[in-house]
């Protein structure tokens, strides 16, 4: 199957979002949890100080906790609006940020920071002056607003009313921050909401039920539960530990220079959407196959160029005095659970 496609269609009852290009999984979305969904808004409690960390425990709906690095300047029992940032790690607090934003496909709102910008990426000043004039027609208020790549080639209705409803529900959502309990907001948005968000390239469309196996999704999502990443140039294994993330690069029985840096630039490469289909997050640890120091700096620059376009935020921490390369990515999904990866 030639193309991009974004197939919406549940797994074992879950909720879930594939994008493929030309037939093979490039990203999935799969709505594994009760916990709170990143972008999820609360009115939340403030709970107590973490001393020594400048951050501070809040109370959530249902008894749930979480956490505001930045907890200066708060007393115990105010109520402030939050919004989920990450899945909690195990047993540990959802984390949560004060800078509350309302994103939706086209624009995005910013309240308590008022401004209107267009995305660099749209660089034609006819269509950019289009848009300011779309924005100021819409945009009433003392709410920032942000439009989106995705403007650029949409049609000028459909941005004038994302840009009407992401107002009113910022409106709404400021107007019930003030209360003397937790209670949730906003819910976050679900994969097939999340794909019809961001995925916002030209693509085939799928929501016919069980087109999951109809157009080979399933067998994809179940070869996740291996560590194995074929590269083409050699291999690479990906395992989680309870510390960290793993990576393994080999090249089989050629150990030359050359195969080896095939073999590394191919893992850079790969590595992006490897760690994004499997929602591997926290710290990465790279074990690339050894080379040069000059070598080094190609890797490295393929790493920037793989990583620059993944949706999730990672940052290239650099290599170690024993010469792996560490990375340190935000946790915005959860794994893959292994009994689901069973039941495929």
């Amino acid at each position: 199957m030639k193309g991009r496609s974004i197939i919406l269609d549940h797994v074992n009852g879950l909720e879930a979002a594939a994008y493929l290009v030309d037939g093979k999984l490039d990203d999935l979305l799969i709505d594994q949890t009760d916990a709170p969904r990143p972008g999820a808004i609360y009115r939340a409690i403030c709970d107590r100080p973490i001393k020594g960390q400048g951050g501070m425990m809040l109370r959530l709906p249902d008894g749930d906790t979480a956490f505001l690095r930045a907890g200066k300047g708060l007393r115990q029992g105010q109520a402030l609006l939050v919004q989920v940032t990450g899945y909690a790690e195990g047993s540990k607090a959802v984390p949560v940020t004060d800078r509350v934003l309302f994103k939706s496909r086209y624009a995005i709102v910013t309240p308590g920071k008022p401004g209107l910008n267009i995305s660099r990426q749209i660089v034609d000043e006819d269509i950019r002056d289009n848009l300011l004039a779309i924005a100021h027609a819409a945009h009433e208020g003392e709410h920032g607003l942000i439009l989106r790549s995705s403007c650029e080639t949409a049609d000028p209705t459909e941005i004038a009313e994302d840009i009407t409803a992401m107002l009113d529900l910022a409106d709404a959502v400021l107007a019930d921050a003030d209360g003397d309990s937790p209670e949730a907001l906003t819910e976050g948005d679900s994969p097939h909401v999340l794909a019809w968000r961001d995925w916002t390239g030209a693509s085939e469309i799928v929501t016919v039920p069980g087109s999951f196996a109809s157009h080979g999704v399933l067998e994809q999502i179940a070869a996740l539960g291996q560590a194995l990443v074929p590269l083409g140039e050699g291999q690479m294994y990906v395992e989680p530990t309870r510390a960290l993330v793993a990576v393994d690069v080999n090249t089989g029985s050629d150990t030359t220079p050359a195969a080896a840096l095939k073999a590394n630039l191919a893992a850079a490469r790969a590595l992006p959407r490897a760690l994004r289909l499997r929602g591997l997050g926290g710290q990465i640890s790279v074990d690339f196959v050894s080379m040069s120091k000059t070598h080094r700096k190609q890797v490295e620059q393929s790493l920037r160029a793989a990583f620059k376009n993944d949706p999730v935020e990672t940052s290239l921490v650099g290599w170690t005095p024993m010469g792996l390369f560490e990375l340190q990515r935000k946790r915005e999904r959860l794994p893959l659970p292994a009994d689901l990866l069973r039941r495929l």
